[in-house]
């Protein structure tokens, strides 16, 4: 899919392109390209002599590949965007690896999936007058909006994490509820450390950026600004770590207490019947000297003396209070 974008009166104007000449006439300021087919690329290449390589996206971390600058002054960045996943069962979180290539004032961007900061970010510029101004400016409110999204992300962890602990620190838990939480607990975790990871990311790209020396004063200090608010949600993060971690330890100390309850029963249960076992095999001897062996009322007496025997311990553990 191609969106080719330009400024109209301060605004961000989407255009309608469906064949090469209609990109001939555009005068864009950002192209956005979500998984472009082959003629798509062809376009690029015809209208502004870009070609867009078929491992744009590749898992390549080294900063030598994601970040660099071509001698013709083609600045290229590779940096991961935020999918928060679906709560009911949909996908999962995820990270999705974005291209972006500045080159004559037009940035191109090329991923391939729909991402939420990019609506967010078209849905601003429609809206709000004199919000971008060039290129650059599109890739940092990109950045911008990234953070924001990252920073509602980790309310909603905190949200479900509050949901959680109401479930495992105010009632009593089960098995069954104690691995439903362990299971909520895990999605979570798997998210913060993904935000962690992504704002990490777009920390080493505003840094390359400021670099760079391409940004103009405004846009210098706008990163700068972009840069604090991502140390606040590395300390958010951090936080979240660690209520995660006590809730983790929390739900998995109940699932011990239950299995120990159960061990525990077993315990008392083998106790109570050693002295009938112990009675029955007195009883049970083959010798003719037994005393008892010739009592009319002596198979009675030992099936009284043993359920005694059994009923002695259990009576005693439950004023104990070892059977709850």
């Amino acid at each position: 899919m191609l969106n080719v974008f330009s400024l109209a009166q301060g605004r961000l104007v989407q255009e309608e392109i469906d064949d090469p000449q209609a990109l001939a006439r555009a005068r864009p300021v950002w192209v956005d390209l979500e998984s472009p087919s082959a003629d798509e690329k062809g376009w690029i290449a015809e209208r502004f002599g870009l070609t867009i390589p078929a491992d744009v996206v590749d898992d390549d971390l080294e900063e030598s590949a994601r970040f660099y600058e071509e001698d013709n002054g083609e600045l290229h960045i590779r940096s991961d965007f935020l999918i928060d996943g679906d709560s009911s069962g949909g996908k999962p979180s995820r990270n999705v690896r974005v291209a972006f290539i500045l080159r004559d004032n037009v940035l191109f961007s090329i991923h391939a999936e729909d991402l939420p900061v990019f609506r967010l970010l078209r849905l601003r510029a429609r809206r709000t007058p004199a919000l971008i101004e060039d290129a650059k400016d599109v890739l940092l409110k990109l950045y911008d909006a990234d953070a924001e999204y990252s920073a509602d992300s980790l309310e909603g962890i905190y949200d479900n994490l509050e949901r959680v602990s109401a479930r495992v620190l105010r009632h009593e838990v089960d098995d069954r509820a104690a691995g439903e939480a362990l299971s909520a607990i895990a999605k979570e975790e798997d998210l913060n450390g993904r935000i962690r990871r992504n704002v990490m990311d777009t920390r080493r790209a505003l840094s390359f950026l400021m670099r760079s020396r391409m940004l103009n004063a405004e846009q210098f200090e706008e990163a700068r600004q972009i840069l604090r608010d991502i140390d606040s949600l590395d300390s958010h993060t951090a936080f979240l770590f660690d209520k995660i971690n006590f809730l983790m330890d929390a739900t998995v100390g109940f699932i011990n207490i239950n299995q120990n309850k159960i061990i525990k029963i077993f315990s008392v249960a083998s106790v109570a019947l050693l002295p009938p076992t112990l009675i029955a095999s007195v009883y049970g001897m083959n010798f003719r000297s037994i005393p008892e062996l010739e009592w009319r009322y002596g198979y009675v007496f030992a099936i009284a003396l043993m359920v005694a025997s059994v009923a002695a311990p259990f009576i005693f553990f439950r004023r104990k209070g070892w059977l709850r």
